[in-house]
């Protein structure tokens, strides 16, 4: 297993999640502070808008409309030039818990998941993905999942949906209408691994961070189809949650690592870095989304 070593990009920030590449700037979602935020070339970050509800994944429509899921009514809300929101779609009919993270296609249609339980007070039980048509109409994906996180894309039409207390990479085929079949296991892990967010690269990896540790398993690792894991960025003192390819070929991951306890979380307190990386590979374009 090849190993990489990691930089500080960006810190003073609290619980960041949702990291996407989109229109040459890193955008990130910080849940405690409630705001939606780019990054400068120098780290420097400015915000775009504030989420009452808490901010987790982001997506961009076609049109180039920023959507963010709110955690806390389960909803997308639109993001207008001015920053001004407006709901698009609500899926809290199917959430079993807060909103998570999101994908939105390059066609428009849009993918989002859910705690599917009360984190703290209630043990893990499977939810349903969301999936919302570029109409907004808001339509149950068959399957259960459970603790839906990190998503993407490959070139050949397959979404790809981190399980995070199932441990594994799950798979399905997009329809032209957007609708998801034959859900399947891509890469089982071993139950050390509890994948986050994911990013995929033009080789076929999907690189994840290893959530809910601070020990020696934290890191973000690359794993194939089928479970082989290749390469790991070790993550010290805080929990690997999200990452994603960008900058110049898209030839940098960049990372979220957030130092924290459930404890801590439960009560808004976290302190998090935005870490970068020279892996070795390049981001498939359009995976995540952006």
């Amino acid at each position: 297993m090849k190993t990489h070593t990691l930089t500080e990009f960006a810190s003073g920030h609290q619980f960041l999640e949702g990291l996407r590449w989109h229109d040459g700037a890193l955008w990130a979602s910080d849940f405690f502070s409630k705001k939606v935020m780019t990054f400068a070339a120098d780290g420097t970050a400015t915000t775009i808008t504030e989420i009452p509800g808490a901010p987790s994944g982001l997506g961009f429509l076609p049109d180039g409309s920023t959507l963010v899921v709110s955690q806390a009514d389960a909803t997308i809300q639109r993001v207008a030039d001015d920053g001004s929101v407006s709901t698009f779609a609500d899926f809290s009919s199917i959430a079993g818990g807060p909103g998570n993270d999101m994908l939105v296609t390059a066609d428009g249609h849009i993918y989002a998941g859910n705690f599917g339980f009360a984190v703290g007070s209630e043990d893990p039980k499977p939810t349903a993905l969301a999936h919302i048509d570029p109409q907004g109409t808001v339509n149950t994906v068959v399957g259960d999942v459970l603790f839906p996180n990190g998503m993407a894309v490959t070139p050949e039409g397959v979404l790809l949906v981190a399980e995070t207390f199932r441990h594994r990479v799950t798979a399905y085929d997009i329809a032209a209408d957007g609708s998801l079949s034959n859900q399947r296991a891509w890469a089982q892990l071993e139950d050390s691994f509890n994948p986050d967010g994911i990013a995929l690269d033009r080789d076929g990896g999907v690189w994840f961070g290893n959530a809910l540790t601070t020990g020696d398993d934290s890191g973000f690792y690359r794993v194939m189809e089928g479970g082989e894991i290749t390469d790991k960025v070790p993550v010290s003192g805080a929990q690997a949650v999200a990452c994603a390819f960008g900058g110049e070929d898209l030839g940098t991951l960049y990372m979220s690592c957030n130092d924290t306890t459930l404890e801590d979380f439960l009560q808004g307190r976290s302190k998090a870095v935005i870490a970068v990386a020279e892996v070795g590979r390049e981001g498939a374009p359009g995976a995540s989304g952006a």
